[in-house]
């Protein structure tokens, strides 16, 4: 293959390596008590947009982000109004966008001069910060070196490595939120025919509890509100989310709701900027006179994994004002369209406030007030995000937020209703395309009737059980659409230890990651284009791909941006290409026909997915169409055709509980830094924290310091579980005093993921329990 051409309206800038690639840095920690947004919002967009080193190019960028003819935003999946907006994005859009659409190259040299071996001293940031990749590359063990390899030699080696399988199960195929509908459902199209069902995807790690708790409660595993509902509520409860770092556009809806008087409720046990106050660094009046605007009306801090304890409380609360005549509850709404009331009943009334508050870490004059918060709104949202989905009880925690909806009719009404609060932009829109290891039986009908082909029927793996199969069975071929693997799971060492184990890896990637570091037998890099650039096809023709929401809009996205290099292909044609490979020219699925025209891949879409009929006239209109929820209409597909309550026992013990008696161990929390999306680090700052120049810190309550016997600024190591015989430990943190509950830590991932067992997970998720994790501290050999 020739040398990799430049082909964006910047001039290519060859990538700088980092003089201290590999060494500590020592975080400055300060007091920050300005609002989220502001001047200090504006002042970071300028320095990400400097930093990528086309500032120009990258600022006619944002005034597309997000915008009916432009691209949909490549960070988070927080929804867009229909009736559309002049100008909209966030600081952490900036980030996003700047990061793609960066000058900087990592091309063939970058590669000759720097081993593999070398890169895995580098740190997350400094790996991405490299910039775009521009051309395949295969990895070579004798020289511990990736080298150029042609397209076509690479999904031939793909297509190789694949037909050499014992059976399709020996087969991966995962898949990270940032892919369009269009790729994803290629994707797993591409791994049925193939004939396995082995499709993990970042839902596995994030919003699995979400799914699972809906379908049981609701029969419907998505949101039911839309950005609408917003402005007709009542009042907002917002469970363990922090929307000023991962979802910052939600600000702007929520001050919009405080001003017009709703109440808005945070459980959380940080107190997080972004819940306390906002400036909209789009309102000039305000930045001009330094203001603000407060978000929560009340903030309650529950310790880490007592939500549902705390939810419980509010239920008892409610019952019993019920009990004694009061009109709380919506006995109308109750008797109409619910089930198993009178058994959930039965159990809150038979939990002890004693046993409550232990394990909220909540008064019962803290519930009984949040109670009387709910009971007065007429329309209520209930929004949550990983605070209450990576634990082990995550599934009944969610069934315990949606069973306090609906003892107040807060379902199927506007204004009120669910609102699991996504990450990536279009994670809801792969698992709607059918990216998910336990496929319904309608949806495998569907694509047989279509394809005349028949299609695997036994589960495939999930991202945990993924990591197990291939350190079990070496040997496997793995396959990742976007995403970072080995940083985003749990259990960092043995999930890098397992990823060697395979015949293959490869990943279709914009930026290096570390992911691509951990080779198998064989390793690819295939890069691919991004959502701001520009996708054409053999005849000149520009496409179109589409992304779902966490609202259930789907929309089109439009790049407008000349590609990083003209060697690049988009993530359809590197699908398709390997799909020849494997199954040549007769195939029932005609695969070059779907990479030439997008719009053949949305009339397949529209014959074999629900709710997507006429799909490519009205994901043309602007901000395109809503895929309706039945619980919008108070319709429940659930065994009961009813609402179904869940009487889950609270748990034993959580975490917090279960280390009160373990001398030396506290409760980690895993989370991210504001300068940081999923594992993409954007730097090495966390401005609402007050963190600078680093991120090996753990955030501790004052009187666990003094209790550990250590002191703020001190430098430990981080030592997790290992009953299981897996040494797992995390060096060289700073300790800083910070405002959480007492027993209760918290530090930014990846760093801190190898303390995480694999097999700490939720129940019935399988979602590795992030915020819940066993630790011990020790002092470390580095001097501060």
């Amino acid at each position: 293959m020739s040398q990799s051409r430049q082909a964006s309206d910047a001039p290519s800038v060859a990538a700088q390596e980092p003089p201290l690639a590999g060494l500590a840095r020592d975080p400055k920690v300060f007091s920050y008590r300005n609002p989220a947004g502001g001047w200090g919002a504006l002042k970071s967009v300028g320095k990400h947009l400097w930093h990528s080193r086309s500032p120009l190019l990258n600022a006619r960028s944002l005034f597309k982000l997000n915008q009916p003819d432009g691209f949909d935003c490549p960070g988070c999946a927080w929804g867009d109004p229909e009736h559309g907006s002049s100008f909209e994005f966030c600081e952490n859009g900036v980030k996003a966008v700047t990061w793609e659409a960066t000058a900087k190259r990592v091309t063939r040299e970058f590669f000759a001069r720097h081993s593999v071996s070398e890169l895995k001293t580098w740190d997350d940031y400094q790996l991405e910060d490299q910039g775009r990749l521009v051309e395949p590359m295969r990895y070579n063990a004798e020289t511990d070196h990736y080298e150029p390899i042609t397209w076509e030699a690479a999904l031939d080696l793909v297509a190789q490595e694949l037909k050499a399988l014992p059976t399709p199960d020996d087969a991966i195929f995962y898949t990270s939120g940032k892919a369009a509908n269009e790729s994803a459902y290629i994707f797993q199209l591409l791994a049925r025919r193939f004939g396995t069902n082995n499709l993990p995807d970042c839902s596995n790690m994030c919003h699995e509890a979400s799914g699972v708790a809906l379908t049981a409660a609701l029969g419907t595993g998505k949101g039911s509100v839309r950005l609408e509902d917003f402005e007709r509520a009542e009042a907002i409860f917002v469970f363990g989310q922090n929307p000023g770092t991962n979802h910052p556009r939600m600000l702007g809806v929520l001050r919009e709701a405080a001003e017009r008087g709703a109440t808005i409720v945070s459980f959380n046990p940080l107190k997080e900027r972004g819940l306390e106050k906002f400036a909209d660094p789009q309102k000039p009046m305000e930045m001009l006179h330094n203001g603000s605007h407060r978000i929560s009306t009340f903030y309650f801090r529950p310790k880490l994994g007592g939500d549902m304890a705390a939810v419980r409380g509010m239920a008892k609360a409610l019952f019993e004002r019920d009990a004694a005549g009061e009109a709380v509850l919506d006995h109308a709404f109750l008797a109409a369209h619910t089930a198993h009331l009178e058994a959930y009943r039965v159990r809150v009334e038979a939990t002890e406030w004693a046993d409550l508050e232990a394990q909220s870490g909540l008064s019962v004059r803290e519930m009984r007030e949040a109670a009387e918060l709910y009971a007065r709104s007429r329309a209520t949202i209930a929004c949550w995000a990983m605070g209450i989905t990576q634990h082990v009880h995550s599934v009944a925690t969610v069934r315990e937020i949606v069973n306090l909806l609906m003892l107040c009719g807060n379902l199927g009404k506007p204004g009120a209703g669910t609102s699991p609060v996504r990450g990536h932009s279009n994670v809801q829109g792969d698992r709607t395309m059918g990216i998910f290891e336990k496929p319904a039986d309608a949806l495998l009908d569907a694509l047989e009737a279509y394809y005349q082909c028949p299609m695997p029927r036994h589960h495939g793996v999930d991202s945990v059980a993924a990591v197990k199969a291939m350190r079990d069975q070496p040997g496997k071929v793995f396959i990742g659409l976007a995403g970072n693997f080995t940083r985003a799971i749990s259990d960092s060492g043995v999930t890098e230890q397992a990823m060697a184990n395979c015949a293959l890896t490869a990943f279709i990637s914009t930026k290096l990651n570390r992911s691509h570091l951990i080779t198998g037998r064989e390793a690819l890099i295939l890069p691919c284009l991004g959502r701001s650039e520009i996708d054409r096809n053999a005849a000149g023709q520009a496409q179109l791909i589409t992304v779902e929401d966490s609202m259930s809009m789907v929309h089109g996205s439009a790049g407008i941006n000349r590609p990083a290099d003209k060697a690049l292909r988009s993530e359809v044609a590197i699908l398709t290409g390997i799909a020849e490979r494997l199954f040549g020219d007769e195939d029932s699925v005609a695969w070059a026909t779907l990479r030439e025209d997008y719009d053949r891949i949305r009339e397949h879409i529209a014959a074999v997915i629900p709710g997507f009929d006429d799909f490519n006239t009205r994901v043309r209109e602007p901000r395109g169409f809503w895929l309706a929820n039945p619980v919008a209409r108070r319709e429940f597909d659930t065994a009961s055709g009813q609402a179904e309550f869940s009487d889950d026992a609270l748990p034993a013990e959580v975490m917090h509980q279960r280390l009160a008696v373990r001398e030396g161990w506290i409760t980690l929390q895993t989370m991210r830094s504001h300068d940081q999306y999923n594992t993409t680090v954007y730097g090495y700052d966390d401005r609402y924290r007050g963190i600078e120049n680093g991120r090996r810190v753990i955030f501790l309550n004052q009187e666990d310091i003094a209790r550990l016997g250590f002191a703020a600024g001190q430098w430990v190591d981080l030592i997790g579980e290992s009953e299981d015989g897996v040494t797992r430990r995390a060096d060289g943190f700073k300790i800083v005093a910070y405002d959480t509950p007492a027993g209760c830590a918290a530090a930014y991932y990846p760093e801190t993921n190898p303390l995480i067992p694999l097999d700490h997970k939720g129940e019935q998720s399988h979602t590795p329990a992030s915020k819940s994790v066993a630790v011990r501290l020790a002092a470390s050999a580095r001097l501060a």
